[in-house]
């Protein structure tokens, strides 16, 4: 089995934000095509065209329809992928050590050159983030991209997570939760971002900052929001076209 560390110097994460994840799988589709052209082996599909599709993926976005009570009801797109879990049960139960958690920044890996193939893991992390690769026989998770952020053969604004650097709608943010002074930090602490399913223990270290309340649509009867637009009163012709309106009145 493998050791937890102690202690981490840093805590690498990502802090999603659902106010304003619209859904595109832009970030999905990102990390399947990186992850499957650099590090370890490749995500492979089966029967990707057939009756009966199925891949492995890093990351996925899972989309609810929630309502609260005396409130409007909301659409929220939910991505979910590995949280790199402090105490990491995935870790523990590996029997080779292929899992390990990274004392320098807190990254969760797997060693695919150790890994059997068991499934452990995958039965041990509460959130269903670790996927067995049936091409490969090994199981796969989210780096954090550890190929992209360390490489300086990158431009700089390039050295953060695929999916991070592919989303539109800049929902999701990449950075060290054990520096206070972080950009996920700050907007984790405004925001009051919460960790996935905290009951569990494994202290997760993404965030997710929850989707602001929808202000209710107060009116006193029906109303139609393309009315300013679609003015019926006319507007008398100029010129020309006013000359050639009335000649063709008289007839």
């Amino acid at each position: 089995m493998t050791t937890l560390p102690q202690s981490t110097h840093k805590k690498l994460g990502l802090a999603i934000d659902l106010d304003i994840c619209v859904g595109c799988h832009a970030c999905v589709i990102n990390c399947k095509e990186w992850n499957s052209s650099n590090y370890g082996a490749p995500l492979s599909d089966q029967d990707a065209y057939g009756a009966n599709p199925v891949g492995t993926f890093l990351n996925r976005i899972h989309t609810y329809e929630v309502k609260a009570p005396e409130k409007p009801a909301q659409t929220v797109h939910f991505p979910k992928s590995c949280l790199h879990c402090e105490d990491a049960p995935c870790v523990t139960v590996c029997p080779t050590g292929a899992s390990y958690k990274r004392v320098e920044d807190g990254i969760v890996l797997v060693n695919e050159s150790d890994c059997i193939g068991c499934g452990l893991c995958a039965w041990a992390c509460p959130y269903g983030a670790r996927e067995l690769d049936a091409a490969e026989g090994v199981m796969k998770k989210c780096t954090l991209c550890v190929d992209r952020i360390y490489n300086e053969n990158l431009p700089e604004i390039d050295r953060e997570p695929a999916c991070v650097r592919t989303c539109p709608a800049n929902a999701r943010h990449f950075g060290d939760f054990a520096d206070p002074d972080s950009d996920v930090s700050k907007m984790s602490a405004a925001r009051g971002a919460v960790p996935l399913f905290p009951e569990q223990g494994t202290k997760p270290v993404n965030r997710y900052l929850p989707p602001r309340p929808k202000a209710d649509i107060q009116t006193d009867g029906d109303i139609n929001i393309l009315a300013p637009f679609l003015d019926t009163t006319p507007t008398p012709a100029k010129g020309l076209l006013g000359w050639l309106d009335k000649a063709l009145e008289s007839l």
